[in-house]
C-alpha cells in the first residue's frame, strides 16, 4: 500500500496529533520513521517542554524530554505541521 492509504484505520499523513505519530512511525513496516527529512530536518520547539530542537527524520524526540514528535512526508516542508504525540507516549519498535 502506499504512503498515503490510510489502511482501513482512518488514520493517514494528515492525521493530527498522537493519532498521526502512530500512522508515520508504522508506515512501510516502519522504515519511514528514521528516514531523514529532506534538507536536513525541521527547527521547532518541543510541544511539551518547550525546547528547541532538530526534527532531523520523520520522527524523533525531543533530547530534553523525551516527547515524541512527527511530520508525514506530503507535510514535511512546514515545520508548522509537525505534531506532537502527547506527554508520555513512548513508541512501539515494529
Amino acid at each position: 500500500m502506499g504512503c498515503c492509504s490510510n489502511e482501513g484505520s482512518g488514520a493517514g499523513p494528515f492525521s493530527q496529533g498522537r493519532e498521526l505519530v502512530e500512522f508515520v512511525a508504522q508506515a512501510h513496516g516502519g522504515s519511514l520513521r528514521n528516514r531523514p527529512i529532506p534538507g536536513g530536518g525541521l527547527h521547532t520547539a518541543c510541544r511539551g517542554c518547550g525546547s528547541d530542537f532538530l526534527l532531523a527524520t520523520f520522527v524523533g524526540k525531543c533530547p530534553v524530554c523525551g516527547g515524541i514528535h512527527a511530520v508525514s512526508p506530503p507535510r514535511s516542508g512546514d515545520a508548522s505541521n509537525i505534531q506532537f504525540a502527547g506527554q508520555g507516549f513512548r513508541l512501539v519498535e515494529v
